[in-house]
């Protein structure tokens, strides 16, 4: 390795970010780089529109940081506007189903759009290189199209069920939308034909001449909230204006030796500690990789962190949470104590049955300079509303919040929605060793538990830890995917867990890591997200 390595799910954004290592950039120019070609070429995963969060270890500037960009309810929201439309609750806990769809797609699912100025400042702060060099990729990717990948393909066409608006709702329900993403036949692409998206490489070239502050306080801020305005939405001037990125220091937690440094509330950081200081008290080893036994352990302490994490996480700002307890080691070893006396775990649920969309990405980044960097960033659920003629789609965030009044998710204005995004790094000794996040939903906190155990447990590399069969369990069914065998399931059902089979070998969560060894650094890009790993 001579520069550094990327891994992200997307190769167009993979190949972007390793060319700016090439060209000189450090970690943080390369990350940045990778997630504006993501927000082409994986339009409704990500976008500048969105939201996210990133974990930056820079050791020669003397930084470790985490810069924390979750969207915000606007200021006109209120607590109770819609306590009489509720249908459901997804079954994984990570969103509500309302009449209407009024909170998930459509303007009234849009909170503040994050992400194009975390990517600024983070830029201006730690990187090397401006943006306008870097938006050079994804603005030929938007001009001259890309090819529409399987994953991209999977998303636009999924129907989930349970009361969740149909994927292509997203895409296709608004005429700006239409215009971009359905062909004259009015079909969808498929996989290997190209889209172009002529506006956006407009906007990204009135971005990277007027500078970011155009977006939220000039020429294309006048153009969003005239749409907002027009389409009754709740986005304004002043809440464009009042968006800034929030800065704190890692959080942290201890695991067989290895020191681990993730992110704060409203991210899902505090779910991986809890998680692994429970597991610590078992010999997973010795219990065997995804045995029945290790299944069922694994799966209560997900389950005890699920009710945990709804019960008692959310914005700070706005939620008192027992941060103390959550990641105690003491709180742990009782939790630990149950799972061993057989006690299963329940998790209530508002249920409707419906699951979530995973619409998010990550992107993992380490350089020659010792420099690491760990972004998860999203659309959250994507409201499927563009703005005519600029070209990008806005988060849906708002499906997150908790409609009923008086919960730890609440509606309020200003509030950020608690997500499971977890940018993570593990440590040897003052060493990093592992870089690891990913996107899906609820799953994402589940996924990075699975291939931390893989890697410090079971001694796989990172392709290996990223690519193992895995599970999910934030609900009272233990969720598989297709490549556990029959044998296991059979046997955790006899006794008596719900066990549901995914037809997908590869899924809960899109897991993408870096893992350092003597010889340098080995990648991993899971292998259901279309991505890679790739050194220069």
């Amino acid at each position: 390795m001579t520069h550094g390595i990327v891994s992200a799910p997307q190769p167009e954004a993979v190949e972007a970010g390793t060319e700016t290592l090439e060209m000189g950039g450090n970690a943080i120019d390369a990350a940045i780089a990778t997630a504006l070609v993501q927000t082409v070429v994986d339009p409704q995963m990500c976008g500048i529109a969105g939201f996210g969060s990133m974990q930056l270890y820079l050791p020669e500037a003397g930084v470790h940081t985490c810069l924390d960009f979750h969207g915000r309810a606007p200021a006109g929201v209120t607590p109770d506007m819609w306590q009489n439309c509720i249908l459901g609750e997804a079954e994984d806990g990570f969103g509500f189903i309302l009449e209407g769809h009024v909170n998930d797609v459509g303007y009234g699912a849009i909170t503040t759009p994050m992400s194009l100025k975390a990517y600024d400042e983070a830029l201006k702060r730690f990187g090397t290189m401006n943006l306008n060099d870097l938006m050079k990729p994804a603005i030929g990717y938007a001009e001259d199209g890309f090819m529409v990948r399987p994953h991209v393909s999977y998303f636009w066409n999924l129907v989930e069920g349970g009361g969740r608006a149909p994927h292509r709702d997203r895409v296709a329900k608004y005429l700006a939308a239409q215009r971009i993403y359905l062909k004259d036949d009015g079909n969808l692409r498929k996989p290997g034909e190209i889209l172009k998206n002529p506006d956006l490489a407009a906007t990204y070239r009135l971005i990277a001449a007027e500078g970011v502050d155009c977006f939220y306080q000039g020429t294309i801020a006048e153009r969003i909230i005239t749409d907002m305005e027009a389409n009754k939405g709740y986005l304004t001037h002043e809440d464009l204006k009042s968006v800034a990125v929030d800065e704190a220091a890692p959080l942290w937690g201890e695991y067989r030796g290895h020191r681990i440094a993730t992110n704060n509330p409203p991210g899902g950081g505090v779910m991986i500690l809890e998680m692994l200081n429970i597991l610590e008290n078992f010999d997973l080893a010795a219990i065997g990789h995804n045995s029945p036994d290790y299944i069922a352990t694994v799966s209560e302490a997900m389950k005890i962190a699920t009710v945990d994490k709804d019960q008692s996480v959310g914005d700070p700002n706005f939620v008192d949470i027992p941060m103390e307890r959550l990641t105690s080691k003491a709180y742990a070893a009782e939790m630990a104590a149950r799972i061993r006396s057989g006690v299963k775990t329940t998790v209530p649920r508002l249920n409707s049955g419906a699951k979530e969309s995973k619409d998010t990405t990550h992107i993992s980044v380490a350089d020659e300079y010792g420099n690491c960097v760990a972004m998860t960033h999203s659309l959250g659920m994507p409201s499927g509303i563009v703005t005519p003629g600029l070209g990008f789609m806005y988060n849906g965030c708002m499906s997150v919040f908790d409609p009923r009044p008086g919960n730890t998710g609440s509606i309020a204005p200003g509030k950020s929605r608690f997500t499971a995004m977890a940018p993570t790094i593990l440590f040897k000794g003052d060493e990093p060793f592992f870089v690891v996040g990913a996107p899906g939903g609820t799953f994402i906190t589940m996924g990075v538990l699975q291939a931390i155990l893989n890697v410090v447990d079971f001694g796989m590399n990172a392709q290996e830890a990223v690519s193992a069969p895995r599970f999910c369990t934030t609900s009272d069914t233990i969720d598989i995917t297709n490549r556990i065998t029959r044998r296991t399931e059979n046997t955790l059902k006899s006794r008596g867990y719900p066990v549901r089979r995914s037809p997908l070998g590869y899924h809960f969560a899109g897991v993408h890591a870096l893992r350092k060894t003597i010889a340098g650094w080995d990648g991993g890009a899971d292998p259901a997200r279309d991505g890679v790993a790739l050194s220069v």
